[in-house]
């Protein structure tokens, strides 16, 4: 999808309509690993999904009997930079989008 890098838009900040470069967000934040543990500790802390279905296969097939299918894009994450004040503003496409293209 192709976007334009400089838009008029309302900035909460200036309270008023200014132009703001767009820039996408960079995807891939990581676990860090000393958040609540890293996953293996969690799980031996019991932190984890715990035991016993809790009810799940009684009435389904478990997951691995039926197909899921995987989506192929994501919603992408917008930054807004206002050219008056620099504050950023968050923003996103409505659309799922594979690429996006700034012109």
């Amino acid at each position: 999808m192709k976007i334009k890098e400089k838009v008029k838009k309302y900035c909460p900040f200036c309270k008023k309509h200014t132009l703001q470069k767009v820039s996408q967000l960079k995807a891939g934040a990581k676990r860090g690993s000393l958040k609540k543990g890293s996953l293996v500790r969690a799980k031996r802390r019991g932190l984890g999904r715990g035991f016993g279905n809790l009810g799940k296969y009684g009435s389904k097939p478990a997951v691995s009997k039926f197909k899921r299918t995987i989506k192929g894009s994501k919603k992408v994450s917008l930054v807004y930079t206002c050219s008056e004040c620099k504050k950023k503003s968050m923003g996103s496409i409505s659309k799922r989008v594979k690429r996006v293209e700034f012109k």
